[in-house]
């Protein structure tokens, strides 16, 4: 869907609402190459999983195998 997007134009953006880190690890593969990604969602909660996605000044990086327990 992305390429037949590019093709025609579109930008893509990947984004989210508030969840935890278990739901945004498959958009963080998805946001690969994406123009523009909101994926900050877990950052937003209270509590995390145990073994959340990881954040620093040049983004989230991919998860870690323990994350999806």
């Amino acid at each position: 869907m992305r390429d037949a997007a590019r093709a025609q134009g579109y930008g893509i953006m990947v984004g989210c609402m508030v969840g935890t880190s278990l739901a945004m690890a498959p958009a963080v593969l998805l946001a690969q190459g994406a123009d523009v990604t909101d994926l900050d969602g877990p950052l937003l909660l209270a509590q995390d999983r145990a073994h959340p996605l990881r954040y620093d000044e040049r983004g989230v990086h991919p998860p870690e195998a323990e994350l999806w327990g």
